[in-house]
């Protein structure tokens, strides 16, 4: 690049910082990106690394990617799929994630996987063209996205694994794995990580073996007699996730997790839960007697929006709010199941599980 482009693009630059900063009070989300800007500005004065600065702008390029793509679908519930890229079409794991994949997009939710083969293209294959997104990872060798979803502007490059990770999790709102090499472990181990730590979600994450298989259910046995059994995690740790042959199962284990329950998130140091339906005094007092051991202090009680949640689009939602103790993850997930048993939805929430 000679001087002259050079200058240019400085002032180019120069000139949307400035009009930024003039529109910045002005701008929803003013905080955040003032935050950003100035840690952008303690960067450029300390001294890092020429490397340290190419990863810094290639993150945020993916992320920017990642942000532009989703922000249109984000009231569409998602599944992302996890599985080997080795298994052929053939064999019964890539039938089942077709037949899985098939069957939660006419439920109405969509899917992502990773782009690539194997179960990836599975889930493109069962999910359709329309129903999906491939978030796949630029390698000098393999991975090259498969057909169902090549070309498709769903379809993203990501150079950082890291990055990928991200959005594959950020986005999704229930995660179905099936059998894998260590990559698959590998995304089991952190979801369920990440499940446990309060880190992710809550969200249903389902183990989905073929019928009959035993890959997930042999790997359950192992959980137990070398974890569970010796102490090395909860007894209700193996509540964050659901393993299962069963097509019904996967399905039911996604939809009736977002029965009554929509979302959750942190306001201060209370868990604020909200739910599509209000529940009674006498269910909200069921929740204390069965699950004050997960509270800190105080109760479980019925809330409406709480004045930090600001302009929040669930605000007409009916909330719970508790002094979760941010440790009993299986637990809150075992109460999430029983909130959601609570009550029946209505045939227009029954019809659109996805809907966020």
């Amino acid at each position: 690049m000679n001087s002259s482009a050079s200058f240019e693009i400085l002032e180019s630059l120069q000139a949307d910082i400035v009009e930024l900063i003039d529109r910045l009070p002005t701008l929803k989300h003013r905080q955040f990106i003032q935050q950003a800007l100035a840690t952008i500005v303690r960067l450029a004065d300390d001294e890092i690394d020429r490397l340290d600065w190419k990863i810094l702008s290639a993150a945020l390029a993916d992320m920017e990617g990642g942000f532009q793509l989703f922000y249109g679908y984000r009231h569409v519930r998602k599944v992302t799929i996890f599985g080997s890229a080795r298994l052929a079409p053939e064999t019964p794991e890539y039938q089942m994630a077709v037949e899985f994949a098939r069957a939660v997009s006419q439920l109405g939710f969509m899917v992502m996987t990773g782009g690539g083969g194997g179960i990836m293209q599975a889930g493109q294959e069962g999910a359709g063209r329309d129903n999906s997104f491939g978030l796949n990872i630029q390698l000098p060798f393999e991975q090259q996205a498969n057909p169902f979803i090549e070309g498709d502007p769903k379809l993203i490059h990501f150079k950082y694994f890291f990055t990928r990770k991200l959005f594959l999790l950020k986005e999704s709102d229930a995660v179905a794995l099936f059998p894998g090499g260590f990559g698959t472990q590998d995304e089991a181990f952190e979801c369920i990580t990440l499940s446990q730590t309060g880190k992710f979600g809550p969200v249903p994450v389902v183990l989905i073996d073929p019928p009959g298989g035993d890959y997930w259910r042999s790997w359950s046995e192992y959980i137990n007699h070398q974890l569970v059994a010796k102490g090395l995690v909860s007894p209700d740790d193996p509540s964050l996730y659901t393993i299962t042959d069963n097509l019904e199962v996967a399905c039911n284990a996604i939809t009736h997790f977002y029965q009554v329950y929509h979302s959750s998130r942190y306001v201060g140091e209370q868990l604020v839960i909200r739910l599509k339906q209000d529940l009674s005094p006498t269910e909200v007092e069921k929740l204390n007697d069965n699950f004050s051991d997960i509270l800190v202090k105080g109760k479980i009680e019925k809330s409406q929006i709480l004045p930090q949640e600001g302009q929040d689009e669930t605000s007409e939602l009916p909330r719970l709010v508790l002094y979760f103790n941010q440790r009993d993850l299986g637990r809150l997930y075992q109460m999430i199941g029983v909130i959601n048993e609570m009550c029946t939805p209505s045939p227009e929430e029954a019809a659109h599980p996805e809907r966020k």
